[in-house]
């Protein structure tokens, strides 16, 4: 039995009652340490949260060599956590379809997502969103232009926009550098971003969300990770007022 358990946004406690239970009853317990983050917790809190170890995996482990899971569940009951909703990343899904294909039974229990939370800290409606997109690092040689590909085709549709940021080793991609990263892009393809929203800790109990141009955002301090960015379409008379008295629009 495999069981995907989301674990939420920030901390130990944002787990459900029922994932914790499958969680407390497993043989194993494997931890996705790639595609996000608890930052209000480490795996030693989790270990002593849970009464038991847990075993960190990284890209390579679920993406390439996923056998040490599959194998486990063929035998007994695991659990595979990661932060958020088990199935907003697809490599989770193609991680249930390899055990599927084994005749591994599976199962899903979601827990809050960034993709839903952002809604509720920015005020921007959910309906309003298009395709995410992803920022990552620019390295030697290497600056991929299509995230502000995307902003560009759901601006033109009148969409939202979600920019998850990069996450390599411990280097968590600041709100302030995804901007200055997006202008870049904005400049080179002439486009113009008027408005963005930052978000910082979304799930603690202290998040952090500013909405400004691209020289307001930047001299903003958003504080410790994780970060995310929104950029926003033509704002709901009611976006707006929500942005102004949320977020400092």
């Amino acid at each position: 039995m495999l069981t995907f358990v989301g674990l939420g946004l920030y901390d130990k406690e944002d787990v459900s009652e029922k994932g914790l239970v499958r969680i407390r009853s497993a043989d194993e317990i494997f931890l996705e340490c790639y595609t996000s983050r608890l930052m209000g917790t480490t795996i030693r809190e989790l270990e002593k949260y849970y009464g038991k170890p847990v075993h960190p995996l990284f890209r390579e482990d679920v993406e390439q060599h996923p056998e040490e899971v599959l194998d486990c569940a063929a035998r007994g009951n695991v659990v595979f956590l990661c932060a958020g909703d088990p199935m907003v990343s697809t490599t989770h899904a193609d991680l249930r379809m390899r055990a599927g294909k084994r005749g591994i039974q599976t199962e899903i229990i979601h827990a809050a997502s960034i993709a839903s939370a952002v809604c509720g800290l920015s005020g921007l409606q959910n309906y309003r969103f298009g395709k995410a997109c992803s920022v990552p690092f620019p390295q030697k040689n290497w600056f991929p232009t299509t995230p502000i590909d995307v902003i560009a085709e759901n601006l033109k549709h009148n969409l939202h926009t979600l920019v998850y940021l990069d996450i390599l080793d411990d280097r968590y991609m600041t709100v302030n550098e995804a901007v200055e990263i997006l202008e870049v892009l904005a400049r080179k393809k002439e486009i113009e971003i008027s408005l963005y929203v930052g978000i910082a800790r979304a799930g603690s109990g202290a998040p952090v969300v500013r909405a400004g141009t691209a020289k307001e955002i930047s001299a903003r301090e958003f504080g410790p990770p994780l970060h995310i960015v929104i950029v926003p379409a033509e704002l709901h008379d009611m976006e707006r007022e929500y942005l102004e008295m949320f977020a400092g629009l």
